[in-house]
């Protein structure tokens, strides 16, 4: 029997692709939760009818939903996740609300107060590639964000195999479908910004900075990371630049990756000369990952691409679902 999950945030771009993957997965029944207003989406009218209810603990409790997604804002996850806790259910968080561990780092580079501390600190973060161990048995998964999956997926396992020169920096040139800024109307994300145009922001201080820092085992100086805004829907694609003296080809590059990801379903590398692009990415969990480098001055770049609401958001939460409820980690995404 498939097993019922909630989404709060349905009305969003990553509510909608969790009900479109949730609707095919062979062993969960979505269930759509409203919080305060929430406005029908074309994902929703196309597969009605679905069970709908008020976002309670009672409701949640009463359907005996087995994990909860919120796709919410950070202030809007913080208000609920300790009731759905409470509730008896399990918690898969796509909002950045308890992906930093302390409240110094939230405080800092969310410049807001977290009003959870204790269940900031419980939090699992959940990048299976590095932190499956932990997610089987967690409660509160606070899902990674788009850029830190995408950057995290290339950089560490070179920094593991002690590949890069730390001295030097990593310089990473992050560039994103429009859908990562969220539905709600922006004049920035807006068509006539948008289309045909191509812009960096939040340049030096973007809040997704300290994942990486964190996950790879960086710090601040070493890293330096530029958010670029595509005049696309979807997608996300990083140009990776570093030295690594120690490294004699592009090929001694995609052995650590080979050795790193040998039993990863969702990892896939291609071979020197070649590199991924966000049509191979759209609409999957796939990580693709392409690497070149330079003998002579010994700089090695790597490009990385997911699609943002895949991998990036709701792909990757669906994976940490499955993990946390016993399921084939691929369940529903390939």
């Amino acid at each position: 029997m498939a097993n019922r999950v909630g989404i709060v945030g349905h009305s969003g771009y990553s509510g909608a692709e969790l009900l479109r993957i949730l609707n095919r997965h062979p062993h969960a029944e979505p269930v759509l939760l409203d919080h305060r207003e929430s406005a029908p989406s074309a994902a929703i009218r196309r597969h009605h009818p679905l069970l709908r209810l008020e976002c309670t603990p009672e409701a949640v409790e009463s359907a005996g939903l087995a994990l909860v997604f919120l796709a919410t804002a950070a202030e809007v996850s913080m208000e609920l996740a300790p009731a759905m806790l409470h509730a008896g259910t399990r918690v898969v968080d796509l909002s950045g609300a308890f992906r930093l561990g302390t409240l110094e780092r939230y405080s800092t580079w969310y410049e807001q107060l977290h009003t959870q501390p204790e269940l900031l600190a419980e939090a699992v973060y959940g990048l299976p590639e590095f932190c499956r161990e932990r997610i089987p048995s967690a409660r509160l998964v606070a899902n990674p964000g788009c850029y830190p999956t995408a950057a995290n997926l290339a950089i560490r396992p070179l920094l593991q195999a002690d590949a890069i020169d730390r001295p030097c920096g990593i310089v990473c040139d992050a560039k994103s479908g429009v859908s990562g800024a969220g539905r709600k109307p922006n004049l920035t994300t807006s068509f006539c910004e948008v289309t045909a145009n191509f812009s960096a922001y939040s340049i030096l201080n973007h809040r997704h900075v300290p994942e990486v820092l964190l996950v790879s085992g960086m710090e601040e100086h070493e890293f330096s990371f530029t958010a670029q805004l595509l005049p696309l829907d979807r997608g996300i694609l990083e140009t990776i630049y570093f030295r690594a003296p120690g490294i004699a080809s592009a090929e001694a590059l995609l052995e650590i990756y080979e050795k790193c990801y040998a039993a990863e379903p969702f990892i896939r590398l291609y071979n020197p000369g070649h590199m991924p692009d966000l049509h191979g990415v759209a609409r999957t969990n796939f990580c693709d990952i392409g690497v070149t480098f330079d003998s002579r001055s010994g700089r090695g770049v790597v490009v990385s691409a997911i699609d943002n609401l895949g991998k990036g958001a709701a792909g990757q939460a669906v994976q940490n679902m499955n993990l946390m409820l016993g399921y084939p980690e691929t369940a529903g995404l390939l």
